[in-house]
C-alpha cells in the first residue's frame, strides 16, 4: 500500500513512516523539504499518484491565528481536491482532544476548521484527536515563563507519547475508514502545572514552577474538561514516569 504522509519530516510523521515501512508499505514523506508544499499546491499532485492512504500529521510554521487558519484551511482543501483526483481511499489526520471545546483559542479554532473540511470533503476519512504530546512539555514551560518563572494552569491534561500516537495512526492506515474522530490520550491525568514540574525537576531545571489559572494555553484559558477526553478514548501505554526514564525527558 502507498501512504503519503504530509509532515513526514517532523516529530510524528517520522515516527509513523518508520513504522509504515517496516510493515511492508511505500511510504513518501512529504513536506516543503522534500518539494511537497501543501499550501502552495506545488508538487501534491505528483505525491499523490498512486497513493492508497493519505496521513496529514503537519503543522503550521506560524501560531499567528490569522495565519494557523489560512495553513490548514489551503493545506486541507488542496489535499482533499488533489486525494479525490487520485482516487485516495483514506484521509487520516491529526488533531487535538477538545479542540472544539476551547472557541478562544485560535489555533485549536484553526484545527476545528481543518476538521469540518475533512468531514465536508468527499474523501473517506477518519480524524484522530491526540492529547499533547509528553516531547512538547518543556516547550509549554518555557511559554509560560515570566522572569524566570513557568506559570501554568491547573487545569488537568493527560498528556500522550509521540510513539503511542506513531503506533495508533499506523494501526488507523491499515484499517478502514472510520469516518469519524476518535481521542487518544496518555495513561496519566493529572493537573498541567504538576506535570511540567515533575519533568523540569527530571531535567534538572531548577526554575520555579506556580500554579495560575489565569495563564493562557495557547490563548485560551482552560477548564476542567477543556483539553482531556470526556467520553471514550484509546489510552496509550507509556506512562510519563516511563518515557521520562528513557527518554532522559
Amino acid at each position: 500500500m502507498k501512504v503519503v504522509v504530509i509532515g513526514g519530516t517532523g516529530l510524528i510523521g517520522t515516527r509513523l513512516g518508520e513504522r509504515l515501512r517496516a510493515a511492508g508499505h511505500e511510504v513518501i514523506a512529504a513536506a516543503p523539504s522534500t518539494g511537497v508544499d501543501t499550501v502552495a499546491g506545488t508538487g501534491v499532485k505528483e505525491a499523490l499518484t498512486g497513493a492508497d492512504v493519505v496521513v496529514d500529521v503537519s503543522n503550521s510554521p506560524s501560531f499567528a491565528p490569522a495565519d494557523v487558519l489560512a495553513f490548514f484551511s489551503r493545506s486541507t482543501a488542496n489535499l482533499l481536491a488533489a486525494e479525490a483526483e487520485a482516487g485516495v481511499r483514506h484521509h487520516v489526520a491529526l488533531s487535538i482532544v477538545g479542540a472544539d471545546r476551547v472557541s478562544d483559542s485560535g489555533y485549536l479554532a484553526a484545527k476545528v476548521a481543518q476538521e469540518e473540511l475533512i468531514r465536508d470533503g468527499g474523501v473517506p476519512y477518519t480524524i484522530v484527536r491526540a492529547t499533547q504530546f509528553f516531547e512538547f512539555l518543556v516547550g509549554i514551560a518555557d511559554a509560560g515563563t515570566v522572569d524566570g518563572v513557568a506559570h501554568l494552569t491547573s487545569a488537568p491534561f493527560q498528556p500522550v507519547a509521540a510513539d503511542d500516537v506513531a503506533d495508533t495512526l499506523a494501526t488507523i492506515v491499515s484499517g478502514e475508514p472510520a469516518n469519524a474522530t476518535l481521542d487518544l490520550a496518555g495513561p496519566d491525568r493529572r493537573p498541567l502545572v504538576d506535570l511540567v514540574r515533575t519533568v523540569l525537576e527530571v531535567r534538572g531545571d531548577t526554575r520555579e514552577v506556580v500554579s495560575d489559572d489565569t495563564a493562557r494555553y495557547f490563548g485560551a484559558l482552560l477548564g476542567p474538561e477543556s483539553v482531556v477526553p470526556t467520553g471514550e478514548a484509546r489510552i496509550g501505554t507509556v506512562r510519563l514516569a516511563d518515557w521520562l526514564t528513557t527518554s532522559g525527558g
